[in-house]
């Protein structure tokens, strides 16, 4: 039987703005329908591994692989096909304000796919639905919670039923039970969708609840990798310290 390739794979990826490296000879796996949570410093290579995944940044050196495929050497065309297969929640949420929540959760239906009205409108019902929005559908962006704003972005990210789902900070900005609400909406659609999520965070308690693996990125480097236990038990102090952190990020 032959065995299906990760999700997500990076070989010795290296990207550098001028003299600064920020990310040197990064090599990781995600199989699919697990989780990896991204922690480290500010400035330490997270954001940038996310918009690499998703082609968004081009690396200097190595390979990007997703589902197998390495997106490094892609046209634009083709690579818009794979991207098709990524959501990506930002850490603001990035909502259009001037539009509706169900539109901005329609704007990708109607963009790349031929759905007719009546059935994106169902999708968009059941999205928000998913994430406890649907009587929210007509307002605007503008008048939604930090929370509910999250959520919104959740909605429209997983609109086109993405296999692999990018989070940035998914945290941020949150007080601490209402972060712990879009965790549990994460960890549902790991579960019950089996979709693969790479989430870059520097909240502690978040990470424990989502990763399947984490990795702790340093200077460009992965530092320590394993599961929350094995990261735990890491005999490197700028580790312990930063897994011992009980705030948000």
């Amino acid at each position: 039987m032959t065995q299906s390739p990760p999700a997500v794979e990076f070989r010795g990826v290296s990207k550098a703005f001028g003299a600064r490296r920020v990310l040197d000879d990064v090599s990781l796996t995600v199989p699919a329908g697990r989780s990896l949570c991204v922690l480290g410093r500010s400035g330490t290579g997270k954001s940038v591994t996310l918009k690499t995944i998703v082609g968004l940044m081009r690396p200097d050196a190595g390979a990007v692989l997703i589902d197998g495929q390495d997106i490094t050497r892609l046209r634009p065309r083709e690579l818009s096909g794979v991207r098709r297969k990524i959501g990506f929640l930002f850490q603001n949420a990035a909502l259009f304000d001037s539009i509706t929540v169900g539109e901005n959760v329609a704007f990708p239906l109607r963009r790349h796919t031929r759905l007719g009205e009546a059935e994106i409108l169902e999708r968009v019902r059941q999205r928000l639905a998913d994430v406890g929005l649907e009587s929210e559908r007509e307002m605007m962006p503008a008048d939604l919670s930090g929370g509910m704003r999250k959520r919104a972005g959740l909605a429209r990210a997983m609109a086109l039923d993405p296999s692999i789902l990018l989070v940035d900070e998914p945290s941020a900005g949150l007080d601490p039970v209402t972060a712990g609400e879009v965790d549990a909406l994460l960890v549902g659609l790991r579960e019950h969708a089996r979709t693969t999520l790479v989430v870059v965070t520097h909240n502690i308690p978040s990470a424990r609840r989502i990763g399947d693996e984490l990795i702790f990125l340093h200077e460009g480097r992965i530092l320590a990798r394993g599961t929350v236990e094995s990261i735990d038990r890491s005999d490197l102090p700028l580790v312990r310290e930063f897994m011992a952190s009980t705030g948000a990020g």
